[in-house]
C-alpha cells in the first residue's frame, strides 16, 4: 500500500530506499528471523499479521505529478526506478515483499521475481546479450538453459563457449581468451559468464573464485558472472561471497519447497538488476501475487526444511554407498575427486539433499528401480517436502544430444534423487526394496 502524500509534486516513496535489515541490541538479525516480517508493515493493511494477497492490475496515483514521476523511473528517464506502485507488470506489494526477503539470503542489494526459473534465466540473458556477443557457460547446465543458449540465442547471432564444471584457473583463462577472440571476430563482446553449480544432474561444482579471477584477468568486471544456485541455495551456498555478481534460482524448488508453485528469481547489486528489471517491465514475466504470497510463506520455513532434508540425505547416502547394486553416488557429502573436494570446502556450507545415484546396469535397471519405489515419487523437480526420483537421460535432459550427455556423465544408469523430509528410515527401506527389484 502507498503512503499518503500531500498535493505537492514530490510523492512519498513507498519503498525507497528498500527497508533496512532490523537490528536488535546492536546485532543484525538472521535471515530466518527476518523472514517473519521484513518488508511488510501491518499498519498499512488494517493490522493484518500476514500480508494480504493484492489482486489488482493497477494502482491509484496520489497525484498526476506522482504518476508522471513513477513513469519517469519505470521508463529510465530518471534513475532510481518507480517510487511507488504503478502497474502489476512492473511492481506490486506481494512481489516487492518477496524480493526484499529473497535479497537477504544471498546478501544482495536487490532481487527480482519471475513466473518461473527459466523466465528469470531467459530475461537475464536477453538483457545482457546483443548480436555478435558470446556467452561463456559451464557444463552441465539444466537442459532448458543450455538449449536456450544453443538453439534460441543463436538465432540472433549470439554464440557460446563452454567449459567443464571443474575447470582450473589455467583452463578458464584459455576458455575466456577463446571467447574474447570469438567475440572480436563477430563484432561483439563476451556478454556474460553463466554458471550452474552444482550442475544438474551430476552435482559437479564450479570454482566460482577461479572464474572471477579469470574474468578479471582476461576480460573486465563489466562482464557479469551469473550462477544458478538452485541445488544448494539459499542455505548451503552463497555465491555472491565468492565472486559471482548475479545469483539465479528456480524458486519452484527449495524456496517454494512444497511442489505447489512455479517461480524464479535473480539477485545481486542494483546495477546488475536494473537492466533486467527494465526488460521484465517490457516483456512481463513477474511472479503473480498469489505465488509471491505463497513464497513468502515458504521462506518462513526454508531453513528448517532444508536442514531436515540435508540430514535425511546424509543417512540415505550412507546406506546407498554400501549397497552392491549401486555403482556410485554424486553426493557432495562423499566427494572423492580432490579438485571437487577443494571447491566444496571453499564454497559450500552443506552437501544438500539432491544427488545422482548410479545403478549398476543401464536404462532397464534404472527404470526397474524407479518403477518399484513406493514412498519416493517418480517425478521431475527437486527440493520439495517429498522425496522425488527421475531419470535425467530420458526425461529432463532427453533433448541433449547423446554425445554431449556422455561427455557430461549423464548416462542411462544415472538416477537423480531429491530427498524430502520424510522419516529417513522409511526412505532407506523404500530404496532397499526398490533395489531388490533390479
Amino acid at each position: 500500500m502507498t503512503d499518503a502524500v500531500d498535493s505537492t509534486d514530490q510523492p512519498t516513496p513507498r519503498r525507497n530506499p528498500k527497508p533496512k535489515k532490523a537490528k536488535l541490541a546492536g546485532r543484525e538479525m538472521k535471515p530466518s528471523t527476518l523472514m517473519m516480517g521484513h518488508g511488510y508493515d501491518p499498519a498499512l493493511s488494517e493490522g493484518s499479521l500476514k500480508s494480504p494477497i493484492f489482486l489488482t492490475s493497477t494502482f491509484a496515483f496520489e497525484s498526476a505529478a506522482a504518476g508522471k514521476r513513477h513513469f519517469e523511473g519505470i521508463t529510465g528517464i530518471r534513475e532510481g526506478g518507480a517510487e511507488g506502485l504503478v502497474y502489476s507488470r512492473f511492481n506490486a506489494p506481494n512481489q516487492e515483499i518477496l524480493e526484499d526477503r529473497l535479497a537477504i539470503w544471498d546478501g544482495a542489494e536487490d532481487a527480482l521475481s519471475f513466473s518461473s526459473g527459466m523466465t528469470a534465466i531467459c530475461v537475464l540473458m536477453l538483457a545482457y546479450c546483443s548480436a555478435g556477443d558470446v556467452i561463456v557457460h559451464s557444463g552441465p547446465l539444466y537442459a532448458a538453459s543450455e538449449g536456450f543458449v544453443a538453439k534460441v540465442l543463436s538465432k540472433f547471432g549470439i554464440t557460446y563457449v563452454d567449459f567443464p564444471a571443474g575447470a582450473t584457473r589455467e583452463e578458464l583463462d584459455a576458455v575466456l581468451k577463446k571467447a574474447k577472440t570469438q567475440a572480436d571476430d563477430q563484432g561483439g563482446k563476451v556478454a556474460m559468464v553463466y554458471l550452474e553449480s552444482p550442475g544438474n544432474p551430476t552435482n559437479a561444482l564450479v570454482d566460482v573464485e577461479a572464474v572471477r579471477d579469470a574474468r578479471d584477468a582476461v576480460l573486465d568486471a563489466s562482464c557479469p558472472i551469473a550462477i544458478d544456485n538452485t541445488f544448494l541455495g539459499p542455505l548451503w551456498q552463497r555465491p555472491l561471497e565468492h565472486g559471482a555478481d548475479i545469483v539465479a534460482y528456480s524458486l519452484t524448488k527449495y524456496v517454494g519447497g512444497h511442489s505447489d508453485l512455479v517461480a524464479g528469481s535473480i539477485a545481486g547489486a542494483k546495477k546488475w538488476m536494473d537492466p533486467v528489471r527494465a526488460l521484465r517491465n517490457t516483456m512481463g514475466g513477474i511472479a503473480d501475487p498469489n505465488t509471491a504470497w505463497m513464497l513468502c510463506r515458504s521462506l518462513e520455513t526454508v531453513e528448517l526444511r532444508m536442514q531436515r532434508a540435508g540430514e535425511n540425505a546424509a543417512k540415505v547416502c550412507e546406506f546407498l554407498s554400501q549397497h552392491p547394486k549401486v555403482d556410485g553416488l554424486g553426493y557432495l557429502g562423499m566427494i572423492k575427486d580432490a579438485r571437487q573436494k577443494d571447491i566444496y570446502d571453499r564454497h559450500c556450507l552443506g552437501a544438500g539433499s539432491t544427488f545422482s545415484l548410479f545403478i549398476k546396469g543401464g536404462e532397464e535397471e534404472s527404470f526397474r528401480f524407479l518403477d518399484n519405489l513406493k514412498i519416493a515419487k517418480l517425478a521431475v523437480s527437486l527440493g520439495g517436502t517429498e522425496t522425488l526420483a527421475s531419470h535425467p537421460a530420458s526425461m529432463t535432459h532427453l533433448s541433449v544430444p547423446h554425445a554431449r550427455k556422455q561427455a557430461l556423465g549423464i548416462t542411462d544408469s544415472l538416477v537423480r534423487i531429491s530427498i524430502g523430509i520424510e522419516d529417513p528410515d522409511d526412505l532407506i527401506a523404500d530404496f532397499e526394496q526398490a533395489l531388490e527389484a533390479v
